[in-house]
C-alpha cells in the first residue's frame, strides 16, 4: 500500500502503523501521527493502516 510518510511517497507492505515504522528503519523513542493525530506507543500495534495514510515520525534530539 502507498503512504506518506514525513512526506515521502513509500510503499509498504506493513498493516500496522507498528510494522510501518520497523519496516523503514525508525527505531529507539520517536514520537508518530497518523493522518494528523498523535498515536501513542502504546497504540501503534493496534493501529491499522489504509492506502494514502500520513504519517508523521519525530525523534528527540540531543544538545543545545
Amino acid at each position: 500500500m502507498k503512504i506518506v510518510l514525513n512526506g515521502e511517497t513509500r510503499e509498504v507492505a506493513a498493516a500496522t502503523l507498528a510494522e510501518a515504522l520497523e519496516e523503514c528503519g525508525f527505531t529507539g523513542r520517536v514520537a508518530t501521527s497518523l493522518n494528523e493525530t498523535f498515536v501513542p506507543t502504546t497504540l501503534r500495534a493496534g493501529q491499522a493502516l489504509t492506502d494514502g495514510d500520513r504519517i508523521e515520525v519525530v525523534a528527540p534530539m540531543q544538545g543545545g
